[in-house]
């Protein structure tokens, strides 16, 4: 039963759910570390996909059954429904808003100076210009890019890393894919690529969700 305890403190405490502390104390064996790690592991997990909040009781009560071999409220089959319909309500939520949202910062954006709109729905603003020669679709070209989401988080970056990219100009999303034919190498350019030229519905795990707009710096550093 301690294993078990320490688990759903665990995951309440994450959850700031009302654990009376002083009925807690720190992991000190090792299989009460092995516990807080395991509750710490489950409610990251399930914090990531979205869950807010958690009934610590009936997570405390699941627990306990399964371990006890009692008979369960929702059987096995049953609760991985319940949870797949869940968490699928959670995302198409996430998406939709994302989706909103996109479309509102392409609106705005395409209304900016500068920003030039093309008939896919792609938006560029050119930051610099270069006077080399434009990369064909089967090309490789070397860039430096700078990769944001609406709201400024940065989730990739070559210049961060100090090290520019090389790849072939169609092996990336459809948004870079078309901007990259434009562009001419010493060119940079702030690229704002709309989710379905992106990476769509499906995202693109950790920071990328579902029907996010996404913004990048690019610069062509040369065709290879």
């Amino acid at each position: 039963m301690k294993k078990i305890n320490l688990i759903i403190v665990s995951i309440a405490l994450i959850f700031s759910s009302c654990t009376d502390s002083t009925t807690y104390k720190t992991p000190e064996t090792e299989m009460e570390k092995v516990s807080y790690s395991l509750g710490v592991n489950v409610a990251t997990g399930v914090k990531a996909q979205g869950l807010e909040t958690l009934d610590v009781n009936a997570i405390s009560k699941a627990i306990t059954d399964v371990f006890e071999g009692n008979d369960l409220d929702i059987s096995e089959e049953e609760s991985m429904r319940v949870l797949q319909e869940y968490f699928g309500k959670i995302a198409a939520e996430k998406q939709a808003k994302a989706s909103e949202t996109g479309s509102e910062f392409l609106a705005e954006n395409a209304a900016k100076d500068g920003v030039i709109t093309t008939e896919s729905g792609l938006q560029y603003e050119i930051l610099s210009s270069g006077d080399g020669a434009k990369p064909i679709v089967t090309d490789q070209v070397t860039v430096h890019y700078h990769g944001m989401l609406t709201d400024g988080t940065v989730f990739d970056s070559s210049v961060d890393r100090g090290e520019p990219a090389t790849f072939p100009a169609n092996g990336v999303i459809q948004g870079w894919v078309e901007a990259l034919q434009l562009m001419s190498v010493g060119d940079k350019w702030k690229l704002t690529i709309p989710s379905n030229l992106a990476y769509g519905d499906r995202g693109a795990g950790g920071l990328i969700g579902p029907g996010a707009t996404l913004i990048f710096e690019v610069e062509l550093l040369k065709i290879n």
